[in-house]
């Protein structure tokens, strides 16, 4: 068995595992960790657990040492000498005439490497930029590029239900997020509407989307003709979760009604459109278009590597 603690090294981030040895660790804890990046300054996110060895999969880094107080005054200058390197980044950046928006300096705990983060439209050279800055700073410079959903996630903020964003919180990773969710969760595709703070696609799309397309699976699709009890009729609208269809009908004088009915007590006579319809425009759709588009040039151009 494997003594293993959860680290993360920014609050926003994500949450790498480490071998505690005999250490005595609890969550809160302030430890320097041996990462790929070089030592680093991390706090305890979840308590020490034994693992098999088995489960592990590959080797564990070991926590060197609990942090003490010469590291923790050393992490505190660390972190005021990252907003001189912002602002100097910043003031490099102008001078090179660089299409770049600078988001975050980090150093590594030893200082053996300052990585700068930033977004931009497609690829920037950055070389001459990198030249300069490691004559100015003596030590290993690293810029990388972000998508605009890390920015973000680095900058904080809360989301249009009143609570902090998610990927401010708790989400670690970025999946997917399409048109395609939006329109089967029965949401308005009103891009002002199911945008986050970041101009993309709201990740809170993506975390009932299983529901809903195991459901689906067994729901008439739109536009399909049904048999009920007051007789045939069209589903014009499908509330996913409650399983309730909205059926168009012919009354004996010919005048159209709508009922709403249980999926389970109508019939299916012929099968309907292969997604839910939407009423949104060309130019609606073009614009929700090319946010999933930006989503994935974000993705090539992204290289925020692990630690």
């Amino acid at each position: 068995m494997v003594k293993v603690v959860g680290v993360k090294f920014r609050k926003p981030g994500k949450i790498y595992f480490f071998d505690s040895g005999k250490l005595d660790i609890k969550i809160g804890d302030n430890v320097i960790v041996e990462t790929s990046l070089g030592k680093e300054y991390g706090v305890v996110a979840i308590n020490p657990r034994g693992l098999p060895e088995e489960k592990i999969g590959k080797e564990i880094k070991k926590i060197i040492r609990i942090a003490d107080k010469e590291d923790r005054k050393h992490q505190e200058e660390n972190l005021k000498n990252e907003k001189k390197a912002f602002e100097t980044c910043l003031k490099k950046i102008k001078e090179h005439g660089l299409n770049m928006n600078l988001v975050e300096a980090r150093y590594i705990f030893d200082n053996s490497k300052l990585l700068f983060y930033f977004t931009a439209d497609g690829r920037i050279d950055f070389r001459e930029l990198v030249k300069d800055l490691a004559s100015i700073f003596r030590t290993r410079i690293e810029l990388r590029q972000i998508g605009v959903r890390d920015e973000i996630k680095r900058m904080g903020g809360n989301g249009i239900c009143g609570r902090e964003l998610c990927c401010c919180s708790f989400l670690n990773d970025f999946d997917t997020v399409s048109i395609k969710m939006a329109k089967e969760q029965n949401l308005s595709l009103n891009a002002a509407k199911i945008t986050g703070s970041c101009g993309r696609l709201m990740c809170c799309l993506r975390y009932e989307q299983n529901v809903y397309e195991d459901k689906m699976k067994n729901l008439p699709k739109m536009g399909a003709i049904v048999s009920t009890e007051d007789g045939e009729g069209v589903v014009e609208g499908i509330e996913v979760l409650n399983e309730i269809l909205k059926v168009k009908l012919k009354d004996e004088d010919d005048n159209y009604y709508y009922k709403k009915y249980n999926a389970s007590d109508v019939k299916v006579l012929k099968e309907g459109k292969s997604e839910i319809e939407s009423d949104m425009t060309e130019e609606e759709l073009k614009e929700l278009e090319a946010m999933e588009k930006m989503d994935e040039i974000d993705k090539e151009n992204t290289n925020d590597e692990d630690i």
